[in-house]
C-alpha cells in the first residue's frame, strides 16, 4: 500500500498567517458544533484549503491518503493540551480532542468518493506522546504526566477513526520524530507502557513513524503496534538497524520511506551545481532512482513490508506542484517495480 506521511505545502492562494488564524478559529467552531462553511473567512482560508490539498494527494495515486497537515505538528495538539492545563490536567477532554482537517474530510467524503469513483482510504497522523512531552515538559521523567500525554493522544486518535460508505480510516500513525535522537530519561518499559496506552484502540492499522531507526528495538515489544515506519531514502543507514528476522520475532510489519523529502538538503545540492532556483523537475528524484530504492527494501523485507511511500512529510516544499510531482513519481515507480 502506498501512503504519505502527512504534511503538505499550502496552496498559493492562502498565506501562512491567514491559514493559522483560520485553523485556530475553525478548531473551536468544530468543537462548538458550528458549520464552518458558513463563515467566509474559514471557508476560504481553512475549509477549501484542506479540500483542495487532499484532492491533490488523491490525484497523485496514493492508496492511503493522509489528511493534509498544514499546521505545526506540535501546536496542533499542544494548543488543546495547554487549554486543559488551565483546568489542571494534561488530559484533553474528549470533546476537544478533534483534528479539524478530519472533520472537513468527513463532511466532504460523499463528494470526494463520487468525484474519484472510490471509497476514500484515510491515514491519520497524530504527534506521539513522547514528542509532545519533550516539547512541553522536557527530558526529565514524570511518569504520571507522560501517561496523561498518552491518554490525550489516544483520544485524538480514536476521534479520528471514520468508517462510512464513503471514507474509512485505514491507518493511524503516531509520529515520534525525536525518538532515537533525543529521549525522555526513562527505561524501555516506560516507553512500552506509554505507547501501549496511546495505541489502545482498534479497527485500524497502527503505525509508529520514526526518523531514526536507533530506537526501533525499544518499540518492538509494544503489543498493540502493527507497523514500524522509518526514513530510508535520506537516511540509508536506517535500513541496516532493522532486519526481517527482528520483525518476524516481534510479529511486526514495516513501512519504508523510499523517496527523499529532505528539501533543505536537496536545495543545497542543487545550489552547489549552480542552480539557485530549481524547478519541480530538478527537486524530485527520478522514477528510476525511487524504483531501485523500493526494490532494495522489498528484497530485504519481503511480505513484512506492507506500506511504502515518500520519507517524511512535504510541508517545507516550495510549491504544491512540486510536492504532488514527488507523490506521483513515487506511485509510478512502485507500480512499475511491482508489475515487473
Amino acid at each position: 500500500m502506498i501512503d504519505d506521511i502527512g504534511s503538505f505545502p499550502l496552496p498559493s492562494y492562502v498565506d501562512r498567517n491567514s491559514f493559522n488564524n483560520a485553523y485556530d478559529i475553525a478548531r473551536e467552531a468544530v468543537i462548538q458544533g458550528m458549520d464552518i462553511r458558513k463563515d467566509e473567512f474559514l471557508l476560504h482560508n481553512f475549509y477549501e484549503v484542506i479540500v483542495d490539498s487532499f484532492k491533490r494527494k488523491i490525484e497523485s495515486g496514493l492508496d492511503v491518503v493522509t489528511y493534509p497537515q498544514h499546521y505545526d505538528m506540535h501546536m496542533q495538539f499542544l494548543v488543546a493540551i495547554r487549554e486543559s492545563m488551565d483546568r489542571g490536567t494534561y488530559v484533553v477532554d474528549e470533546k476537544h480532542a478533534i483534528i479539524p482537517e478530519v472533520h472537513v474530510i468527513s463532511q466532504e467524503a460523499k463528494q470526494l468518493s463520487e468525484e474519484f469513483g472510490k471509497k476514500i482510504s484515510l491515514r491519520i497522523c497524530v504527534t506521539g506522546p513522547m514528542d509532545l512531552y519533550l516539547r512541553e515538559v522536557g527530558t526529565t521523567l514524570y511518569k504520571d504526566v507522560l501517561l496523561m500525554f498518552a491518554e490525550t493522544v489516544n483520544r485524538f486518535a480514536k476521534n479520528s477513526i471514520l468508517n462510512s460508505k464513503h471514507v474509512k480510516t485505514e491507518v493511524v500513525s503516531l509520529d515520534e520524530p525525536s525518538f532515537g535522537f533525543q529521549n525522555i530519561l526513562a527505561d524501555k518499559d516506560i516507553f512500552i507502557t506509554v505507547l501501549e496506552k496511546a495505541f489502545n484502540f482498534g479497527g485500524v492499522t497502527k503505525q509508529i513513524h520514526l526518523h531514526s531507526s536507533t530506537g526501533v528495538a525499544n518499540v518492538m515489544e509494544v503489543k498493540n503496534l502493527d507497523v514500524l515506519s522509518f526514513e530510508y531514502a535520506a537516511s540509508p543507514k536506517n535500513i541496516e538497524a532493522v532486519s526481517k528476522k527482528m520483525l518476524e520475532k516481534a510479529d511486526k510489519k514495516i513501512r519504508v520511506g523510499i523517496a527523499r523529502t529532505d528539501i533543505n538538503s536537496i536545495m543545497a545540492e542543487q545550489y552547489e551545481k549552480g542552480i539557485t532556483k530549481p524547478n519541480a523537475e530538478q527537486l524530485v528524484e527520478s522514477e528510476e532512482t525511487i524504483k531501485k530504492r523500493f526494490s532494495a527494501a522489498k528484497e530485504k523485507y519481503g511480505e513484512r513490508m506492507i506500506f511504502t511511500g515518500p520519507d517524511c512529510g512535504l510541508g517545507g516544499w516550495p510549491t504544491q506542484e512540486a510536492a504532488q510531482l514527488l507523490l506521483r513519481r513515487t506511485v509510478n515507480a512502485i507500480k512499475s517495480a511491482m508489475n515487473q
